[in-house]
């Protein structure tokens, strides 16, 4: 557990270490809570923020939630439920990003199925789609045709050529997808691999 004691020093941890929760006090000394709450929204959107204040007024509570708090607890509370409220948020967290796929500049998001390419969105029919996440979730591995044919379309006829051009085209000009060689470079292609490190 990191702790600080007044506004600039939360900031700081906050952005700077690899935390998964931030209990944040909205009455700090120096920067306010609320301005804290602001800038760590905008740098990492995806950590939760739960947000401690004695203000119990509905407005206070309103302007924390919708400044980024994912909850909100009015002192005095309990230990226990504080306790309680940050497993919950924990649980919520790795559930988000269970759903989610990073590799190679490519972001999925398994429940809209959203896909975007450094931040840009890229429209994909649904068996590119399918194609992509099959690839990346076997990403640094070799798979030859007939594998990504029969877990993608469920049969060997081999519709791939286009959506494999299409698929490799999303991270043009440097394409985590690579048509493999053989350890033998005379022996023909072997199959494909996404290369996140690419």
């Amino acid at each position: 557990m990191i702790s600080a004691h007044d506004g600039d020093a939360g900031l700081q941890k906050a952005l700077d270490e690899d935390v998964d929760l931030v209990v944040l006090d909205l009455m700090l000394p120096g920067r306010s809570g609320l301005q804290v709450l602001e800038r760590v929204r905008a740098s990492k959107p995806a950590l939760p923020v739960i947000v401690l204040t004695a203000l119990g007024e509905v407005q206070h509570r309103v302007t924390g939630l919708d400044a980024g708090a994912v909850d909100y607890l009015t002192k005095p509370f309990s230990l226990s439920e504080l306790a309680a409220r940050i497993r919950a948020q924990l649980r919520t967290a790795a559930q988000i990003s269970q759903a989610k796929l990073t590799a190679g500049g490519i972001q999925v998001n398994l429940l809209t199925r959203e896909v975007r390419h450094n931040g840009e969105l890229v429209r994909l029919s649904t068996t590119e789609f399918e194609l992509l996440m099959y690839l990346m979730r076997n990403r640094g591995h070799v798979l030859s045709r007939e594998q990504i044919l029969r877990a993608v379309w469920g049969y060997d006829h081999d519709p791939m050529t286009n959506v494999v051009g299409r698929v490799r085209r999303l991270s043009a000009p440097q394409a985590p997808l690579r048509r493999t060689p053989s350890a033998d470079r005379h022996v023909r292609a072997v199959g494909y691999r996404f290369d996140a490190s690419a």
